[in-house]
């Protein structure tokens, strides 16, 4: 019976948005077997037995944590697959459902500074653990209590990524309708030279490696391990890829399209010759309207994220689905709602027949593939044209954590009858308040799940619009605060 921690040791473990993440001085290894024997609790009272994965990303103490993880969950009981280096988060969750795993966990701080490191747990769907799962694990954080030697579980090292790639190219294939697919889950990209920027994370070696497979001609673009990230975080922003946006949209490249994924390559951005970096707004409407065309479903989207995805749903005869943020509500409405596609304004998607976290590596396979059908500035530009203009926008404002509350409270006493001359047609409290104006635009006001501030966003049909409407969104929260 392993004992519970009530000391300052626990008052630095939460499990926040996407699992518990903090700089190197508050994430320590001793935290880490607190969180693994929590873990090993949590499963053992659901009646698991079957083995566990411990993933872990490119940072230089990752390893390190997740072969602690593994000795806490080993010691009790637990068999424990590592895999044979460091992998993308989305590999990780890819094995839990192929190898039929009870779970896993994952060091990582994803687009986070190098300074900071992660843990998040994965349940046995490979979907993103909902709240009543981490709140169970929070509730037995406790100090390791491993059983005698002779009982404990043995940890190997095994290629995962193998398995996830030919799920890819099966998921990819069948989903896009590619007629050049060998038929056993092949993708032909004959002829597709793909600029891929790993910036130095996990996806080096396996997302270039994916599309190479598919036929790809790839160029690298910081596609070695560095543990500091260039001293940067490997964050796929617009600032963070001005090498791969040269590279692609310089007049005289052979490169067709750019890709890029973060630090553990859950998510994605890709370039475009004319756009630069494209709007995830852009990039997700364009993958749905190219799934569309070899299948059906409806798809599932953010509260923040295009209402473009709506219209051409509408036009398909299909439905949306609306979810607060955080891709563990994607992907619960995924599941619910048999969707064919998921995703978020921030860069995160999944496809149907897939596992429902967000894949940054199949991602790529899929953008490749979408691109090969019809390039991406032409789609958008034929989908703009059909269904209206759209730009979007979002600011920061930051708020202590213990006034964010307050300020949503306060908030709803405060919402106007009308924002910058267009009348306000519906509230939706969701996650937040989001405005639906009557000009068709929105603005939606929410807390961070992550950080210590609020997140106001905005869509209008102009970058100007947009520009005011985020403006009138400030100066009405601002004073809350």
């Amino acid at each position: 019976m392993s004992l519970a921690v009530n000391d300052a040791r626990m008052d630095q473990i939460s499990f926040g948005t996407d699992g518990w993440r903090a700089t190197l001085d508050q994430f320590t290894d001793e935290r880490v077997r607190i969180v693994g024997q929590a873990v090993a609790d949590h499963l053992a009272a659901a009646g698991h037995e079957e083995p566990v994965a411990v993933g872990y990303d490119a940072r230089e103490t990752s390893e390190g944590f997740a072969e602690s993880l593994a000795e806490v969950l080993a010691g009790n009981g637990f068999g424990v697959i590592l895999p044979e280096r460091d992998a993308p988060t989305p590999v990780i969750a890819h094995a839990i459902v192929a190898r039929g795993l009870a779970g896993a966990c994952m060091i990582t701080a994803s687009h986070n500074p190098p300074e900071y490191n992660g843990v998040k747990f994965i349940p046995d769907d490979g979907a993103p653990a909902l709240p009543e799962v981490t709140e169970d694990i929070e509730s037995r954080l406790a100090e390791p209590d491993l059983l005698p030697e002779a009982e404990r579980g043995e940890v190997s090292r095994v290629d995962l990524v193998s398995d996830h790639a030919d799920a890819a190219r099966e998921v990819v294939g069948r989903v896009a309708g590619d007629e050049s697919s060998d038929g056993a889950g092949g993708v032909g990209l004959g002829g597709l030279t793909v600029a891929y920027d790993a910036m130095h994370g996990s996806g080096r070696g396996v997302t270039d490696a994916l599309l190479e497979s598919a036929g790809a001609e790839v160029v690298r673009l910081r596609c070695d391990r560095d543990v500091t990230f260039g001293g940067d975080s490997p964050e796929p922003s617009a600032e963070h890829l001005e090498a791969l946006a040269e590279r692609v949209t310089d007049p005289e490249s052979d490169v067709d399209l750019g890709v890029a994924n973060d630090g553990d390559a859950d998510r994605i951005a890709v370039v475009t010759p004319e756009r630069g970096v494209l709007d995830a707004n852009l990039f997700y409407a364009a993958c749905y309207d190219c799934l569309l065309e070899a299948d059906s479903g409806p798809a599932v989207r953010t509260v923040s994220t295009t209402f473009l995805v709506d219209r051409i749903a509408e036009a398909h005869g299909e439905e949306v689905y609306e979810t607060p943020v955080g891709f563990k509500w994607v992907a619960r409405a995924m599941g619910e709602r048999d969707a064919l596609f998921g995703g978020e304004e921030s860069g995160g998607f999944t496809v149907r027949g897939h596992v429902r976290e967000k894949d940054g590596v199949l991602m790529a396979l899929l953008a490749a593939a979408t691109h090969a059908a019809e390039p991406f500035d032409a789609r958008v530009d034929r989908l703009l044209d059909e269904h209206g203009r759209i730009a979007a926008g979002k600011v920061s404002l930051d708020c202590p954590d213990s006034r964010k509350e307050g300020v949503l409270v306060e908030l709803e006493d405060h919402i106007p009858e009308s924002v910058r001359g267009s009348p306000v047609a519906k509230v939706v409290t969701l996650d937040g308040f989001k405005l639906l104006l009557e000009s068709g635009s929105w603005l939606l006001v929410r807390p961070s799940g992550t950080e210590p501030k609020l997140r106001v966003y905005a869509e209008a049909d102009s970058e100007a619009a947009v520009d005011d409407l985020l403006a009138a969104g400030r100066d009405l929260v601002e004073p809350l605060i």
